[in-house]
């Protein structure tokens, strides 16, 4: 029987933190929790702590992940809109916050199955 992979830590899950978010296309979105299992992490906290700390470089698109229901924490949501406007990602009218994203249109349905293992 085959045995799962250990979920990554470190320096492997930035790099792959890194990998799928500049896989993803111009206007599309993750959840943190979807980030976090095509990374193969542990949970969606260490996705988002990763990527807080700049772990995954500054030149990745942090504003494409989002909670699950497409919103980001306030002291986000003006810099994010901006680049959701340039990308042309769909966004909820809603007034609870700045900037929604409409998770059902925007949510990348199409990554790969599988991206590399922690090797760079």
């Amino acid at each position: 029987m085959h045995e799962p992979a250990a979920p990554l830590t470190g320096d492997d899950a930035a790099r792959a933190v890194r990998r799928v978010v500049l896989a993803m296309p111009p206007g599309t979105v993750l959840s943190y929790g979807d980030l976090a299992e095509l990374a193969g992490l542990s949970s969606p906290r260490l996705a988002a702590r990763i990527l807080s700390r700049g772990l995954a470089g500054d030149d990745v698109a942090w504003w494409r992940i989002v909670r699950a229901d497409g919103s980001l924490p306030d002291h986000l949501q003006i810099a994010a809109r901006e680049h959701y406007l340039a990308e042309g990602t769909p966004l909820k009218n809603t007034d609870a916050h700045l900037v929604q994203v409409a998770m059902r249109i925007a949510r990348w349905d199409d990554p790969p199955e599988l991206f590399p293992g922690p090797q760079e």
